[in-house]
């Protein structure tokens, strides 16, 4: 577990994002070494693809675990990934909201409800996520050049179709 170089120790109230093999698993950080996040049964530290089966959960349950177990051999770093654009509430709520939820078992969606909703709605009172915005974009970005090609081959096998009649 190590964070970036040149990161930051967190402090309490900080997003935690955690680089898991193809995708990113985000917690909060509530001091003395503790983080709190939104775990799905699948996530597990350490377990590789394997963890990306959360698409299929509908529940999560909120967890509290020392950071460094929470991250086991994976990379983090410090992301308070919306500050430039919403204001953070203050530490002490942040951190009191976090420890409420601890062992409370809530909806999960990979789109919608997922773990890096948890924490910005956690720190900003607004609960979004940057990967899943990365994403959608992404897809559309692919399903429009996916109806372009679709189009340019019917405009060409019709065009062939033409020219040899």
């Amino acid at each position: 577990m190590a964070p970036g170089r040149g990161q930051p120790e967190p402090q309490p109230g900080d997003l935690i994002e955690i680089f898991r093999p193809m995708y990113q698993h985000w917690a909060i950080y509530v001091g003395d070494g503790y983080v709190v996040h939104l775990v799905p049964p699948s996530e597990v530290p350490n377990s590789g693809p394997g963890s990306i089966m959360s698409v299929t959960c509908n529940k999560a349950v909120v967890r509290k675990q020392l950071l460094r177990e929470a991250v086991g051999n994976n990379e983090y770093r410090v992301n308070n990934i919306m500050d430039g654009k919403c204001r953070p509430r203050p530490v002490e709520d942040i951190v009191l909201n976090a420890e409420i939820q601890v062992g409370q078992t809530l909806p999960y969606s990979i789109t919608s409800k997922n773990c890096e909703h948890f924490v910005t709605g956690l720190r900003y009172g607004k609960a979004k996520s940057q990967q899943v915005q990365t994403a959608s974009t992404w897809l559309a970005v692919a399903g429009g050049v996916a109806a372009a090609a679709g189009v340019l081959l019917a405009t060409t096998t019709s065009s062939r179709r033409r020219q040899q009649q």
